[in-house]
Parts: C-alpha cells; sequence; structure tokens
C-alpha cells in the first residue's frame, strides 16, 4: 500500500485551511465571542431588567399614593376626635341635669303654695319625698352613702373631724357622723366627716385639732 499523502487541514483565525492552501471562510474553529456569541440572551435580560425597574416604580407611586390617603384620614380622624372630645366635655352632665329637672319642679310646686295654706306636716312629707328622688337618683348613676357611724376608723373613706373619749366603744371607732361621705362606683366622691372615740374615764370629753390628725393616722 502507498502512502497516505492527504495533508491535514490546518487551522486558523479565521476558518479552516484547505489541502491547496485555501482557506474555508464559512467554518471557523474559534470559540464566540461574548459580544458575538449569544446577542439574544443579551436583550432578553435588558428587557427583564426594565420590565422590574417599571414595576417598582409602579409600586413606589402606589405606595406614596396610598401614604398620602392615609396621612391624610390620620388627621381627619384626629381632628373629629378633638371635636368629639370638646362635644362629651360639653353635654356629660346632660343626663344627670335632666334627671334633676324633675326634682326642680317639685320644689318650686311646694314654694309656690301659699304660705298661709301650708302646714308643717305637709312640709315635711314634701321634703322627704324630695330627699327620697334625690337619692334614687344618685344611686342610678352608681353614688352610694358611706355608713361611718360605728365602723372602725378607714382614713380611705373617713375624715376625722375630732376625737372624744369614751368608754361605750372601742378605741378608732366612729362615734357620730357629722356628714355623709359618697362613693361613685367604689371610688372615694367625698369622704365622711366623722368624729372618733378615744379611750378614756369620761365622756363627752372631745380632743378637736391635733387628736383629729392623730385619728387619721
Amino acid at each position: 500500500m502507498g502512502k497516505d499523502t492527504t495533508e491535514p487541514k490546518n487551522n486558523t483565525a479565521s476558518g479552516l485551511k484547505n489541502n491547496d492552501g485555501s482557506v474555508d471562510e464559512n467554518v471557523s474553529s474559534a470559540p464566540p465571542s461574548p459580544e458575538n456569541g449569544a446577542p439574544g440572551k443579551t436583550g432578553a435580560a435588558a428587557e427583564d431588567l426594565g420590565a422590574l425597574l417599571e414595576t417598582a416604580r409602579n409600586e413606589a407611586r402606589d405606595n406614596y399614593d396610598r401614604l398620602l390617603r392615609v396621612s391624610a384620614e390620620f388627621e381627619n380622624f384626629k381632628k373629629r376626635a378633638i371635636r368629639e372630645s370638646q362635644e362629651y366635655r360639653k353635654f356629660a352632665n346632660e343626663t344627670l341635669l335632666k334627671e334633676l329637672l324633675p326634682i326642680i319642679d317639685n320644689l318650686e310646686r311646694a314654694l309656690a303654695v301659699p304660705a298661709e295654706a301650708q302646714n308643717e306636716k305637709g312640709l315635711r312629707e314634701g321634703l322627704d319625698l324630695t330627699l327620697k328622688q334625690i337619692h334614687k337618683l344618685l344611686e342610678r348613676f352608681g353614688v352610694s352613702a358611706i355608713e361611718a357611724e360605728g365602723e372602725v376608723f378607714d382614713p380611705a373613706y373617713h375624715q376625722a373631724m375630732m376625737q372624744e373619749l369614751s368608754d361605750e366603744v372601742p378605741e378608732n371607732v366612729v362615734l357620730r357622723q357629722m356628714q355623709k361621705g359618697y362613693t361613685i362606683h367604689d371610688r372615694l366622691l367625698r369622704p365622711a366627716m366623722v368624729v372618733v372615740a378615744k379611750a378614756g374615764a369620761k365622756d363627752g370629753e372631745t380632743s378637736p385639732g391635733a387628736d383629729a390628725t392623730e385619728a387619721q393616722s
């Protein structure tokens, strides 16, 4: 067999070299460059970035508009709350005052009766009825009288006006109530003014002033 004298094709930068020395321009062995290798992918990536940027801009615009609306609504809410608070303070006692009007009417009717037509019994009965109406009104609004007489002195509800020597009741017990105290829904409205017992041999002796301060302690 004869020797194969066919020379292989040589690679060049621009193509393959044939046996006769010519270069095939249609065939290239060089790797594709980044610029020329994938132009479709680069364009698609740019389009995706542009779409993402536009979406982000739209979201930012929507969020800003929403912030403006919420801020405006909050300002309106504050103004409405202030206005309602002022209205509430102005008319907070409206219900109580309306309940007092019938009692005032009864007192005015009693005073309208001529003096010569009044009698002591009828006047007392009218005052007693009016007082009962006031007590019922206070109960409806959660106001209760403090029962102090005979109770152990309590500085949270009692105000000691004086101490009185007594052997009839234990020391530091309320002997008498000079003025009623009241609570509203378990909160002190006014303390009861009381006389507090103090141990001693003589009844009827009182010790005002400093002794009252001692009783409160």
